[in-house]
């Protein structure tokens, strides 16, 4: 990875998250993310359809949103609704100011989505 896509993925503030339902057909959305260790981290409500997706299909896309300087991530999401990391949760809340572990803010629980990259295609070109 360049540190062009580097840069992008500690100063983006939105990914496109696209997971599968149980149809086959995509659910795409625009998500809360940080990339730390190889690994991205999407904070979301425990009840959310992409914690559904993932849970019965594993496999994600993500992109971030530029047609000109394109960054897609292919890999295979976890779900966790505890046990959140220290640095993902200092994370989240340096780059949101948003705690991820409550992230509606009412009391209902998150869930945090672990994506480990399986194949990034940037530029056109498959890595």
């Amino acid at each position: 990875m360049d540190d062009t896509v580097a840069a992008r993925l500690t100063t983006e503030r939105t990914l496109w998250c696209c997971t599968l339902r149980p149809d086959g057909s995509p659910h795409q959305t625009p998500v809360w993310f940080v990339h730390l260790a190889g690994a991205f981290w999407i904070g979301t409500a425990a009840h959310s359809v992409k914690v559904r997706n993932v849970r019965a299909d594993p496999r994600v896309s993500l992109a971030l949103p530029d047609g000109d300087a394109p960054v897609v991530a292919e890999g295979d999401a976890a779900v966790r609704t505890s046990g959140y990391p220290d640095e993902v949760v200092a994370a989240f809340d340096a780059k949101y100011g948003w705690d991820v572990r409550d992230p509606l803010g009412d009391g209902t629980g998150g869930a945090l989505l672990e994506v480990g990259v399986r194949r990034w295609l940037m530029a056109g070109t498959a890595h």
